[in-house]
């Protein structure tokens, strides 16, 4: 059944970029808000926008029933989360599906069973998917030493129910471990409502692969080409890029294929991403975990590639499969995404709220700003401090690189602080040009280097 009127339950610049695909498809479009976002521009954009209620979260974005009753009320036939919030909670996909609203994600036993780190480890073992050598639950701290003990120093101490590294902590002796674990557990619990932990063998060399796929809920998927994330700051991206060219291409093509046979055997519907660890020095990777919506770095994949995931997303929702076959996908260039924050990177990250009194970003061949905010508009304190993500795309990595400086040096920001100056850095850096660089490169050897600066 096409989609006539849709419900999005998000902010910010995610939340535009839905609408704007939803209006180019001729659909309606509603928005949820909290009192603090009634005049954004999200708001302002759609068709018609409704208050959900006060500023916190808790008592607007994050109340399910609130959301559903919302799109139930407008008239909404369906309706996308976007990420974050309620993108991975299973109850808000039920509650749609109950209410007869088509829910642009997948089912909500996909989602509980993969938004599982150890249900989806057990999966993509079944599906004959590679998987970090580690462990099923952990739950003492007698049980952490001696399951270390077998898998050998490092080791890495994961939350079973989330991710955005909360829970998780490396451990190289069994000293880290007797200080961490209580302290992990409880981190875990408080994040995500499940103090569950779990073991895998650390790799030290190590990059950050995934993979975009979309599927249409009966085996079909279709990959989209993958994405280095190696660039983190506790575990949370800051650059992007596409394609992962750091790896053989026969190696990404196996990547590839892993992702959709372990997307296949989940008869796995919507848009996803099968995140990998990539291990360097033995040139093998590890199925990670599957996130289980649109990732903030989908731009990169859009760029190379021509797509419009949200589009995808939307003609699953209405049963009209993904669109396109695996032939249909071609990639061209490569692009790097740069995710701008309302912090101060030089003080801590310390969040950066407040009105934007400059705004002038940069215009161009191959550049992109996803973003919803304008001069004059005031960062609320409420919120994830992402305010925008600035894309660059070339023909060559080099190029995207020289772009993508090029476009951060045009890009004038006055008001908050912001992490321009810190993703400047970045690309900037010499190793990240030769592209050696790991998971743990951003924290070791540039944070300490751009705070001397």
């Amino acid at each position: 059944m096409p989609i006539k009127r849709l419900f999005v339950a998000n902010r910010g610049e995610i939340a535009l970029r839905v609408l704007r695909t939803a209006k180019r498809l001729g659909i309606e479009t509603v928005i949820g808000v909290s009192a603090a976002d009634r005049n954004s521009w999200p708001a302002t954009f759609a068709d018609r926008a409704v208050v959900l209620g006060p500023a916190p979260a808790a008592k607007s974005y994050l109340d399910v029933k609130l959301v559903v009753h919302a799109a139930h009320a407008t008239g909404c036939d369906a309706l996308h989360p976007g990420y974050g919030f309620l993108s991975e909670k299973p109850a808000l996909s039920r509650l749609c599906e109950d209410n007869g609203i088509a829910f642009v994600g997948p089912r909500a036993e996909t989602i509980e069973t993969l938004g599982d780190k150890l249900s989806a480890r057990r999966i993509a073992h079944d599906a004959g998917v590679a998987t970090v050598p580690g462990t099923d639950r952990i739950d003492s701290v007698a049980a952490a030493l001696g399951a270390a003990d077998t898998l050998g120093y490092p080791v890495v101490m994961k939350a079973s129910a989330g991710g955005g590294g909360k829970g998780m902590f490396l451990a190289r002796s069994t000293a880290d471990i007797r200080a961490g674990f209580d302290r992990s557990s409880r981190e875990a619990l408080a994040a995500f409502g499940d103090g569950t932990l779990y073991i895998e063998r650390y790799v030290e060399t190590a990059r950050h692969v995934e993979v975009q796929v979309v599927g249409d809920g009966t085996g079909t998927v279709i990959h989209f080409g993958d994405r280095d994330c190696s660039s983190q700051r506790r575990y949370q991206k800051l650059v992007e890029e596409a394609q992962a060219v750091a790896m053989p291409v026969a190696l990404r093509e196996k990547l590839h294929a892993a992702a959709v046979k372990f997307t296949a055997f989940a008869n796995y519907r919507s848009a996803g991403t099968c995140e990998f660890l990539y291990d360097v020095a033995r040139e093998d990777f590890y199925f990670m975990e599957l996130n289980s919506r649109i990732q903030v770095e989908h731009p990169v994949t859009e760029m190379v590639t021509g797509e419009d995931l949200i589009a995808r997303q939307l003609s699953v929702a209405a049963g009209d499969g993904v669109g396109v076959t695996q032939q249909d996908v071609h990639f061209s260039g490569h692009a790097i995404e740069v995710r701008i924050n309302a912090e101060d990177p030089k003080d801590g990250f310390r969040p950066s709220p407040g009105r934007i009194t400059a705004w002038e970003p940069p215009t161009g061949t191959g550049v992109r700003l996803d973003t919803a905010v304008r001069v004059g508009d005031v960062i609320p304190p409420f919120y994830d401090s992402m305010i925008g993500k600035l894309i660059a795309c070339a023909p060559t990595r080099d190029e995207a690189i020289d772009r993508m400086l090029r476009a951060i040096a045009a890009f004038r920001v006055e008001g908050p602080k912001t992490t321009l100056p810190l993703a400047r850095f970045i690309v900037a850096h010499p190793d990240f040009r030769t592209n050696h660089i790991s998971t743990h490169w951003l924290e070791d050897t540039v944070l300490p280097a751009f705070l001397k600066e």
